[in-house]
């Protein structure tokens, strides 16, 4: 295996939508996503972007955050389409996770301390 072969393992993208600086409660809803860039096996944050999403659509935003390359979304509540639209596309989904800024919600979740409850989403 070449060093760039084991480095694309341990790299990856997370999205967390975000409101208010905080994580949102609905995921089609936010104000922004920020993507973090992250290294799995040395447990840092690499990057972080703000992105501006596209207006809300059903079914729109999981293929316009799989062509940002993001790998894993951290949710507070997601509905079980945009839920299903993911699982075809490959991307990992992380709902429940609890309010907080979405760089600390990251941090937890290198360190295997990431806190969720149900998802909180009616759709």
């Amino acid at each position: 295996m070449s060093g760039t072969e084991h480095e694309s393992d341990t790299i990856c993208t997370i999205a967390v939508p975000v409101s208010g600086g905080r994580l949102s409660d609905h995921f089609g809803h936010c104000e922004w996503f920020t993507l973090f860039e992250v290294d799995r096996a040395n447990r840092r944050i690499i990057t972080s972007r703000q992105l501006e999403p596209p207006p809300h659509q059903p079914g729109l935003l999981p293929a316009w955050l799989q062509r940002q390359g993001v790998n894993l979304v951290i949710a507070g509540g997601m509905g079980q389409r945009a839920l299903g639209i993911f699982a075809q596309q490959g991307i990992q989904v992380i709902t429940g996770a609890a309010p907080g800024h979405p760089e600390a919600i990251v941090c937890d979740w290198l360190e295997g301390r990431l806190q969720q409850g149900p998802n909180v989403c009616e759709h």
